[in-house]
């Protein structure tokens, strides 16, 4: 059958690339940046796969730009910036790379806690601008994190990992799913499930963990933070939007909140510009996912599935299966 024709967005790490390299005919973008809307558009066309980033938007447009297109595969666990629907309806199947990150987000989501929680990030450039004279009783005190409260928004396999950190630090660990979990495995976790509006004002620390839909876009808005503990830290790991930045802005100016870490903007890779003046918010490039070993392993994942697809065998990251049928086992 010869090599499938790939489109690359964005380059990927060296064994990733290797491997495309070797069996792929690829074609690629060259410069380390998202592409503009016509070059992803020319990119598509006479490909066989599209290997696309959560910066890339997929709509029906870009599918239609190319009739042959055999997949979409996304380099990433969530898939909002493709339309699935229309993917769908055009018999085009799309795959993502769920489970291999859910540790390497765990820990990364604890270490935002952490350093909120510790002021990390203020004791570092304040040492750094030369400002340290020494050792003081009142500095940069911080929030203890043992015997506190983990409220986690959202306990799918991120969520999950991010509990058990919490465990582990010594914290009374609180959920919220829109699905709760049999008693049975809420003991065996050592979770116990709080309705939304009462896990708001329990926990000392809550943490994002939803996948972002339109049921869950400002999902933590002016209400919810007014609903949170002044002494209370936010962290969102999950995605931008699934928080209201401009209440998120008004509530740490106005003290409703201690503070807030986050890995995820609304409008990326614009953050608001008020959130980059405060000291109580740590910030982050979305890097949740980005260890060395997480990131090639995902490639591996979209190489595999576009593979797969190539070859009609067997492909277990489909999102909408329904539209692939294997031709062998």
């Amino acid at each position: 059958m010869g090599k499938p024709k790939v489109f690359l967005t964005r380059e990927l790490p060296p064994q990733a690339m290797e491997r495309l390299r070797n069996e792929t005919e690829l074609e690629m973008n060259q410069e380390d940046r998202v592409l503009t809307r016509h070059e992803l558009l020319e990119g598509v066309k006479g490909k066989d796969a599209l290997l696309c980033q959560l910066t890339d938007q997929v709509d029906k447009e870009v599918l239609s730009a190319n009739p042959r297109l055999k997949i979409v595969a996304n380099y990433a666990v969530g898939y909002n910036n493709i339309d699935v629907e229309a993917a769908t309806a055009m018999g085009v199947p799309v795959s993502n790379t769920p489970g291999v990150l859910t540790e390497t987000s765990a820990d990364l989501a604890f270490a935002l806690l952490m350093a909120g929680a510790r002021r990390v990030v203020e004791g570092d450039k304040y040492l750094r601008t030369g400002a340290w004279s020494g050792w003081g009783p009142l500095q940069f005190l911080g929030m203890d994190i043992h015997g506190t409260v983990l409220g986690i928004i959202g306990l799918g396999r991120i969520g999950t990992a991010m509990a058990k950190r919490g465990k582990g630090f010594g914290m009374k660990v609180k959920y919220w799913n829109r699905t709760r979990l049999s008693e049975t495995e809420e003991s065996r976790l050592g979770l116990s499930y709080l309705a939304f509006d009462e896990l708001l004002k329990t926990a000392d620390f809550v943490s994002l963990h939803v996948a972002y839909t339109d049921e869950t876009h400002h999902l933590i808005g002016e209400k919810e933070l007014k609903t949170m503990k002044p002494s209370a830290l936010l962290i969102n790991t999950a995605r931008g939007a699934v928080v209201d930045e401009a209440a998120l802005v008004n509530a740490l100016e106005a003290g409703e909140i201690w503070g807030a870490a986050l890995d995820v903007y609304e409008k990326e890779p614009q953050v608001h510009p008020k959130l980059l003046e405060m000291d109580n918010v740590v910030l982050l490039p979305h890097m949740a996912s980005a260890s060395k070993a997480t990131r090639t392993k995902m490639a591996m994942i979209a190489i595999d599935t576009i593979l797969a697809v190539w070859n009609g065998t067997e492909a277990p990251y489909l999102i909408n299966s329904d539209v692939y049928t294997p031709k062998r086992p």
